[in-house]
């Protein structure tokens, strides 16, 4: 039988476990209050920290090509600590410079900043695409201040790709094993392009192998391990023009270890950017056929095929990268930029 003292003690020692639960909790519940208190005073603090600094203000008049990416993430080496990027159109008033992309405008002038300009506020002019596929560049006719494209001599240079020195500590460059020909991707087929018709002389002297939108599917996840299968890539630029090299040559290729065969600008032009013997100019060449007979030869020399990945021992290939690591670019540049001017036509210097 229970005797009533014994009850006591059982009631005492669940009202202490009782309580000291209860003290844990409103502990627990204190501790989340002043922990979230602090997260909310921390925001609070680096806002006005960051509203207090200097800043240079970066309006993006649009995403380019409609591609969002974080904003305000520039690596240190961009050295954009003082600048604020941002796509609200609200601060056109205060932005120190415009970044407009020309493939977002180029159907409209009416799709520039209508607003009334601020005084030296600049106008930062972005684009990959080519001449050829660059419409209406009349629309910016006394307009842009800064350009920022592939080439070489634009303010701001975005070229497609380059060439940076190996690590000393880098592994040795192996060739991928080889089991085909000759490959080409592309999608854009036209077939009056210059491109098209020499591939379609071409074909009749060598295999080659031809993926995208109207010819053999190839996914994008097994696109650089198929490649690298391949000896040699056609890297056919649908355009000819002045530092118009693109991902045609640095990824397509010299990325997924194919010798490039080119079509683009002259050789002098590709040799500002590769060394001489790590590529193939079709210009090199009188014919088709002349142009085939060396391919099938480096196909039966291995020695003389090696001689064309002797640079990757010293160098490695540097993407472009992400429209943001692009626009990165901007914030040094405007800094560094010489004092304010107009550029009279944009299509005047493109071309």
């Amino acid at each position: 039988m229970i005797s009533i003292e014994n009850i006591k003690k059982c009631s005492q020692i669940l009202f202490t476990v009782v309580l000291l639960l209860t003290i844990a909790f409103i502990s627990f519940l204190v501790y989340r209050g002043i922990k979230s208190n602090d997260l909310e005073y921390t925001q609070t603090h680096e806002l006005i920290n960051v509203t207090k600094r200097p800043k240079i203000v970066l309006l993006l008049w649009t995403w380019p090509l409609r591609y969002s990416f974080p904003l305000n993430r520039c690596p240190p080496e961009f050295d954009a600590s003082d600048c604020l990027y941002t796509i609200d159109r609200d601060m056109y008033s205060s932005a120190h410079a415009v970044i407009i992309h020309h493939r977002n405008i180029s159907t409209s002038k009416t799709l520039l900043p209508q607003i009334p300009r601020p005084p030296n506020q600049f106008w930062i002019w972005s684009n990959m695409e080519s001449p050829s596929n660059s419409l209406n560049l009349v629309f910016l006719d006394n307009l842009i201040n800064l350009t920022m494209s592939y080439r070489v001599d634009s303010d701001i240079p975005t070229p497609y790709g380059w060439l940076v020195s190996k690590n000393q500590d880098s592994k040795k460059y192996i060739i991928p094993k080889k089991s085909k020909l000759v490959a080409w991707m592309v999608s854009n087929w036209k077939k009056n392009s210059r491109r098209v018709k020499y591939y379609e002389d071409l074909k009749n002297y060598l295999n080659i192998d031809v993926f995208g939108k109207y010819h053999k599917p190839l996914s994008r996840t097994d696109y650089m391990k198929n490649i690298s299968t391949y000896k040699f890539y056609l890297s056919f630029e649908n355009s000819i023009h002045e530092d118009y090299i693109t991902e045609k040559f640095w990824n397509n290729a010299f990325v997924s270890g194919a010798v490039p065969i080119v079509l683009g600008p002259p050789r002098k032009n590709y040799e500002r950017f590769a060394p001489p013997e790590s590529f193939i100019h079709v210009d090199d060449f009188n014919t088709t056929k002349e142009l085939a007979s060396y391919i099938l030869d480096l196909d039966k020399n291995y020695q003389k095929y090696q001689q064309y990945f002797v640079w990757k021992s010293k160098y490695e290939v540097s993407h472009r990268g992400s429209f943001m690591l692009q626009y990165c670019k901007v914030c040094r540049a405007l800094k560094e930029a010489p004092g304010y001017r107009t550029i009279p036509s944009i299509a005047e210097w493109f071309k």
